[in-house]
Parts: C-alpha cells; structure tokens; sequence
C-alpha cells in the first residue's frame, strides 16, 4: 500500500483529534449523570465534527487524487476509485 499525504490532512487530523477529546468529555457527561438532552445535543456536534472530517478528505481526495489519475493511470482507474470512495458519501 502505497502513502497517502496530502496538505489538508493535518487539519483533518486535529479536526478528528477534537472530535475525539469530545466524545471523551460525552462519555464523562453520561457517568456523571448529566441530562440526556444535554448529552445527545453534545453527541450530535461530534457527529456533525466527523462528517465534516468525512466529506473534508473524499473532497480532497476526488481533487488531488482522481484529477491526477488521467493523467497517471487513465480515466478508468479513476472512474474505478470515485466508485469506491463514492461508498463513504
């Protein structure tokens, strides 16, 4: 397998780093007895934080990677990888 670096997934890995000190915080909030609403409102901005994170990196991916594949490897294989990736949106 080959490495997979672009320039957005510095930001994308502190966007998931906060969404993980997050859900930790959640699960703090749950043992600690604090409202449901108070929780699922809390969950939900998790949620929202690692979509953004999702659609973040198939967008820099479907711009970086399958722009260069015609030129790389032929339309094919990049009609092939926006199938693939296209499973995750």
């Amino acid at each position: 397998m080959t490495e997979h670096r672009h320039e957005s997934h510095p930001a994308i890995v502190k966007r998931l780093n906060r969404a993980g000190g997050h859900l930790r915080s959640i699960v703090e909030m749950i043992e600690a007895g604090r409202p449901c609403t108070d929780v699922a409102q809390q969950l939900h901005a998790v949620e929202k934080a690692v979509a953004s994170a999702k659609r973040a990196l198939i967008n820099d991916h479907i711009d970086h990677c399958l722009m260069h594949a015609e030129t790389n490897d032929g339309v094919g294989s990049a009609v092939e990888e926006f199938r693939t990736i296209s499973k995750y949106l």
